[in-house]
Order: structure tokens, then sequence, then C-alpha cells
């Protein structure tokens, strides 16, 4: 092993650590906020794609876990920012954090990932570019990746709330 190899992997030993310890954070604030509501829930804790992943799963009817995603996810949008908060808060750190509740956001992101190939595939047959509707950064984000998968290349435009994908030709 040379010099460059071992810190690299001590650098990842060290990152994978780190957001370990932003899921343990997490985790505890929202056992904490389910305990508050009086909510049934699991917590799951993964790390993916150098980001701390934490999803809230019910066995019991995910009725209750519903209300925690809300109306076009807004609810869950709100929860995430609160735990990257807490997070935050014992840290210091800036966290990263992607936050699931009810399996919603997996759901959402095979929904994306399909609409992103469509949009590829409509831009690959006439040439032309094809603007999306306004989506959120976890949205746009996965429209890009999945434009990038097609072999073609996208942007966001415009300003928050607003901000959408447009998807190029190559």
């Amino acid at each position: 092993m040379t010099e460059g190899t071992t810190s690299a992997a001590a650098e990842g030993a060290d990152t994978l650590t780190r957001l370990e310890q932003e899921g343990e954070i997490a985790a505890d604030y929202l056992e904490g906020l389910l305990d508050i509501a009086d909510l049934d829930g699991d917590i799951d804790m993964d790390v993916e794609a150098d980001r701390a992943a934490v999803s809230i799963i019910s066995d019991a009817g995910s009725r209750d876990l519903q209300k925690l995603v809300g109306r076009d996810g807004e609810v869950l949008e709100a929860l995430q920012e609160l735990t990257r908060l807490a997070v935050h808060r014992e840290t210091g750190d800036r966290s990263r954090l992607m936050l699931d509740i009810g399996g919603y956001r997996a759901k959402k992101r095979a929904e994306l990932s399909e609409l992103g190939a469509k949009a590829a595939a409509e831009v690959r047959s006439t040439g032309e570019p094809v603007k999306m509707k306004p989506m959120t950064p976890f949205e746009r984000k996965v429209v890009h990746d999945a434009v990038k998968a097609a072999g073609l290349r996208s942007e966001s435009e415009g300003e928050e709330p607003q901000r959408f994908v447009v998807v190029l030709p190559a």
C-alpha cells in the first residue's frame, strides 16, 4: 500500500463514521418526534452515495406515517430540514442527510427516474430541448441522474421554488 492509498482509506473510514454518527443523531431526534406525535414507526439507517439515509417505516397501516409525508411530500421536506438542523446542532457540520418516510421518496425516485428517461427519449427523437415542470432539489437531482444515465445532459434553470430541469440534446 502506498501512503496515498492508506490516507484515502482512512479518509473513507472517517467519512463513513461521520455519516453513521449523523444517522444516529437523526434517528434519536426522529424517535423523539414520533413519541411526541404518538406515532408508531421503526427507524432504519444507512449510508447511500456519501449521505446518511434515514427511513421511518411502519408495519401497521402507513396511514399514520402519511401525516408525516404530507401533500406532495411537503411535510417530509420540512422534517428533513429540521432533522438536518438537529444534526448540525450536535456536530457543528452541515448535513446532507436524506429522510424517507413510509417509502415515499423511494417510490418518488422510481417515478422521477422514469420521467427523466422519457424526457431524454423525447429529446433524442426530436432533437429539441425539453423543459420540465418546477421541482424540488431532490426531484431535480433524480431527474438529472436519469438523464445522465440515458447519455444526455441536463441543467436546472429558474429561481426557487420555480426551478426546473431542461433536458438538452447531446
